[in-house]
């Protein structure tokens, strides 16, 4: 059984009766010893856990519920206990559980906690980059979190029940306190992946990478040798990023290459997706929109119009169901979600949060599955981090919503008015009227970016295609 399959397969049995979601809502419920939905998993898995009262309650309430699905699913229950004996596993079913509870059944979902924070661990980078939405430098932030805070705040994390941390930047390899951090973030049970331009993995950085506990690693590759030179504006800079993804693979990382789509390298995508799969044996690609905020405001110009995102979506779709693909191949423009959803047998594609093993799971739940993800998930299922604490709801919307300092992260999830802003897609302009809201919601950064307003429209799209045609009147006048 896999685990997305288990995750689905138990929202649904939670979610069958009225009953059952006030049970959760009292489960889920948080104590010191986190909720009692994730002792009661420990238990059902076999963990030694002493059992108050009320737990030893929850754990029967649990442990009837996760029965009932497991015969209702026709799946046995020492499969499930074995994919439940992952606490990877059992912190997403917690997470999404307990946002059930707390804010309801939503279309799309909101979780209890951010499901991935994306953490720009550092401001210093040894790259320029054309389109870098931190403006990193050759200099790290003075008030960056020191190495304590770093560890204080993967605590607050983890009580939080948040379960990945994606390190990102500037270049987070560049802090000497990487490897110690990363350690710690995955000695606590998180997903732990790293966003880097891989110009610093040697094969023993990559080892190195590998032990202390990364499970993942997405390295930019923006075109071929000429072009993601001048795009990073270092030259040499592609051979040491190519010598990274090889080394990454070579120790056994789970490895990834990113790339940013625009006028740039756009036509060279293809190629690229094929060089990627056969000769770097990657195993993912993913095309990240492009949003033009901080230093990517001077390449506005450079940005797909909705026709050429729209095709090219359309051709990422197509590689990823390609059954003699080898390559994941995905992209974080919510519109991706709608690409999915127009194949009518096709696997839902959550952007962000997904392989191929998980879309083949999914097949033929799209429609309900693709307006409980949603998306776009900034401020919903994931949010970013300031070097220096404050956070934001994606790491392309430059808005502080509290600091993680002075604040919990519960509390700013949870009472933000910037996030409950972003949640409200009935208040959205243009996307907010539109047939696929719930299963896009479009991109919240690029509303933000074009026209200052989060509840704005996403021009990148044929449906908005009016506002597209008005951001660029203007860009021409």
């Amino acid at each position: 059984m896999h685990e997305a399959d288990l995750v689905a397969n138990t929202v649904k049995t939670w979610l069958g009766n009225p009953i059952s979601r006030r049970l959760l809502k009292w489960v889920s419920k948080r104590n010191e010893k986190g909720s009692k939905l994730e002792v009661a998993l420990k238990k059902y898995v076999g963990e030694n856990e002493k059992l108050s009262i009320q737990e030893r309650l929850a754990y029967w309430i649990v442990k009837l519920a996760l029965d009932k699905g497991s015969q209702s699913f026709g799946v046995s229950k020492e499969q499930l206990v074995e994919s439940l004996k992952n606490p990877l596993v059992r912190r997403g079913i917690s997470n999404v559980l307990e946002g059930i509870g707390y804010y309801g059944v939503q279309r799309p979902q909101t979780t209890a906690a951010p499901f991935l924070i994306v953490w720009n661990f550092t401001k210093q980078c040894n790259l320029r980059c054309k389109h870098c939405y931190e403006n990193a430098g050759p200099k790290p932030a003075p008030d960056e979190l020191t190495t304590e805070e770093a560890k204080k705040a993967i605590d607050e994390f983890a009580e939080a029940g948040v379960v990945a941390l994606s390190f990102s930047g500037g270049e987070p390899l560049m802090r000497k306190d990487f490897f110690e951090v990363a350690k710690y973030a995955a000695d606590k049970e998180f997903y732990v992946s790293v966003a880097t331009n891989g110009t610093l993995i040697t094969e023993k950085i990559a080892q190195k990478m590998k032990d202390a506990g990364v499970q993942y690693a997405e390295i930019s590759l923006d075109g071929f040798e000429k072009t993601h030179d001048e795009f990073r504006g270092i030259p040499g800079a592609w051979r040491r990023s190519v010598e990274g993804i090889k080394n990454c693979v070579k120790v056994g990382l789970d490895t990834g290459v990113a790339t940013t789509a625009t006028h740039y390298n756009l036509k060279e995508i293809p190629k690229l997706a094929e060089f990627v799969e056969k000769d770097l044996h990657a195993r993912r690609f993913i095309v990240f929109n492009f949003i033009p905020v901080s230093r990517g405001k001077e390449i506005i110009s450079q940005d797909l119009t909705p026709k050429e995102r729209e095709e090219l979506l359309d051709f990422l779709y197509s590689k990823l169901i390609d059954t003699n693909c080898k390559l994941d191949t995905f992209s974080t423009a919510p519109q991706y979600a709608v690409t999915s959803f127009k194949y009518a047998f096709g696997p839902a594609v959550p952007t962000h949060f997904t392989n191929k093993a998980a879309m083949e799971t999914l097949q033929g739940r799209t429609k309900s599955l693709t307006e409980f993800i949603g998306g776009c998930g900034a401020g919903r299922l994931y949010c970013g981090m300031e070097p220096n604490g404050d956070i934001e709801p994606c790491v392309f919307i430059p808005i502080k919503v509290g600091n993680i300092r002075e604040e919990r992260l519960v509390d700013i999830w949870r009472n933000s008015p910037v996030l409950k802003k972003i949640r409200n897609r009935d208040a959205f302009k243009g996307c907010g009227e539109c047939e696929y809201k719930n299963i896009c919601g479009g991109c919240r950064a690029r509303a933000y970016a074009y026209f200052n307003d989060l509840q704005g429209p996403d021009p990148g799209c044929s449906i908005n295609e009016k506002y597209w045609d008005e951001v660029t009147r203007i860009q021409t006048t």
